[in-house]
């Protein structure tokens, strides 16, 4: 019971970093050009907020869907250790462009329809699963 609650509160105050990271930086698409460096002309059309499946588990964050590219970022920095033995937090980040992707796949649980997937296949066979939409 208390995982579970727990597990709700994280979820919760996740959302509300989010948010303030969002309405610290000007919005949405302030946040895009920002982490990613955005080209100029090129547009983000939508953000989801989704996860990204690693062999870690789950990432939660925000999936972009620009003119250029698709990219996520995660809500949270995630702590590495470098090559000279320090640890650093880095935000989690995918960019893959557009002319690199040879496939996207949507499915759904059939269990619980409302739970979405999307798998992005790379022109080197890499593939990317979100989901949580």
């Amino acid at each position: 019971m208390w995982q579970k609650n727990r597990k709700k509160a994280e979820n919760f105050v996740d959302g509300l970093s989010l948010g303030a990271r969002i309405l610290q930086l000007g919005g949405v698409k302030r946040v895009f050009r920002q982490i990613f460096c955005a080209k100029e002309g090129e547009k983000l059309l939508k953000a989801s907020q989704c996860y990204l499946s690693t062999t870690a588990g789950p990432i939660a964050g925000l999936l972009y869907n620009s003119t250029q590219r698709v990219a996520f970022c995660s809500d949270r920095s995630i702590k590495f250790s470098s090559p000279n033995g320090e640890l650093v937090n880095i935000h989690y980040k995918v960019s893959i462009p557009l002319r690199k992707i040879t496939r996207a796949n949507q499915s759904k649980n059939v269990k619980k329809p409302s739970q979405k997937f999307m798998e992005i296949v790379k022109m080197d066979n890499f593939d990317f699963w979100f989901m949580g939409f």
